[in-house]
């Protein structure tokens, strides 16, 4: 080859590089759009990609391939019309709720939720003057005389955390009349439970948990009918608050293997629920999938294909034993303040998702300062059962 066939100045080269030639055998996997924006041929092009009368991308705060991918595949998964892709959970459920709400407004919110959504909604209270009434989703009944005219969006969790409370969809979205209700499904996953066909106006998910399942991503999701996803998404681009590319390329490689995933879980759940329901040194597990659990019913009903891998239980010795607790098992199953992971993992709720509570709000709800959450991973049920057995033995 001649140096003729090559362009002469290093820096055309160097800033032009990284380009490989088209090729007709495909990728097995789909590549990284790991780019900021995307070119474009002219004016026309411009204009026709912003009216959405051709597919293509302009600025990946706005869209990106990996966002749009994964996000329609969540959409399909929940039999949602649309999706989108934030920074985090709680990125998606503050754009849902500063883009459908404004001072005046009214929110219902379930009373037990993620601490950080019951801390965003109180902030919304305080500095925004959106008024939140929290109502008790066990009770769906109670719903239908809260419901005002000034009610923009009812909230709540599928299954709530920490205690693992199962909510009567069908009831609640019923209760709700006319006011959109959005399902936090991120304990449950569109496997085990699609609040979309029970009527549900929008999902949405930390998608750094069970969708993306590996522990390496922090996203969040939403999914649900045209006006709220689109609404919603102009909110996530003005705030600076999307996706990227890397991370919705990993979710969508966890999304592949989320059914198998969910059904080891909730196997070896189940199975340390019954063990621990029994043990001398648990005053209390609290699993859906156990008969004592106050929401046994409703999620024999609503959970067919298995109750979740997320049990939580009140240690007999209290506050006291947990630190000891989690030392003991910190090599074996980790003290993480996430869930999820492949790995098993404990944390503390008191001292981490609700410690912007209060006690007295904790009390409550009922979360003792002695409760230990177990987020169930993918090893064996005999295995994590031998560990904690030789840490009980140890309090």
């Amino acid at each position: 080859m001649t140096d003729s066939l090559y362009p002469s100045d290093d820096s055309v080269i160097s800033a032009r590089g990284g380009w490989a030639k088209p090729s007709s055998t495909p990728p097995s996997n789909p590549p990284i759009y790991q780019t900021t924006a995307f070119d474009l041929d002219g004016l026309d092009q411009l204009a026709e990609v912003v009216s959405g009368e051709q597919h293509g991308y302009i600025y990946t705060r706005d869209g990106n391939p990996n966002q749009s991918a994964f996000a329609e595949d969540v959409a399909r998964l929940e039999h949602a019309e649309e999706g989108v892709v934030g920074a985090s959970g709680m990125g998606v459920i503050s754009a849902l709720v500063m883009s459908h709400c404004k001072t005046g407004d009214h929110i219902l919110a379930a009373r037990v939720l993620y601490g950080r959504t019951v801390q965003l909604l109180q902030q919304m209270q305080k500095s925004f003057g959106v008024e939140v009434t929290f109502f008790d989703a066990n009770d769906p009944a109670s719903l239908s005389t809260l419901v005002r005219p000034d009610t923009k969006l009812c909230l709540l969790e599928g299954i709530s955390n920490p205690l693992m409370e199962v909510a009567d969809l069908p009831k609640i979205i019923e209760a709700a009349g006319s006011v959109p209700v959005v399902v936090d499904n991120t304990f449950a996953t569109p496997i085990l439970q699609k609040p979309m066909k029970m009527g549900a106006a929008a999902v949405v998910h930390s998608a750094s948990k069970y969708l993306n399942g590996h522990g390496d991503v922090m996203m969040g999701v939403i999914v649900g009918n045209k006006y709220i996803i689109r609404r919603t998404r102009q909110f996530l681009a003005l705030f600076g608050a999307n996706g990227n590319p890397l991370e919705s390329w990993l979710a969508s490689r966890g999304l592949r293997t989320l059914p198998l995933r969910m059904k080891h879980v909730s196997e070896t759940a189940i199975s340390l629920a019954e063990w621990l329901d029994s043990h001398p040194k648990v005053d209390r597990v609290y699993y859906p999938g156990l008969p004592t659990h106050p929401s046994h019913k409703i999620a024999q009903q609503l959970l067919p294909n298995g109750f979740g891998g997320m049990l939580a239980f009140d240690l007999v010795a209290g506050k006291t034993g947990v630190n000891p607790f989690m030392k003991s098992l910190h090599e074996t199953i980790p003290f993480s303040p996430t869930l999820a992971d492949a790995r098993t993992t404990l944390s503390y709720p008191t001292g981490t998702s609700h410690k912007f509570m209060s006690a007295e709000e904790r009390a409550e709800y009922g979360i003792k300062d002695g409760l230990v959450r177990l987020s169930v991973g993918l090893e064996d049920a005999a295995s994590l059962q031998t560990e904690l057995e030789s840490t009980f033995n140890q309090l």
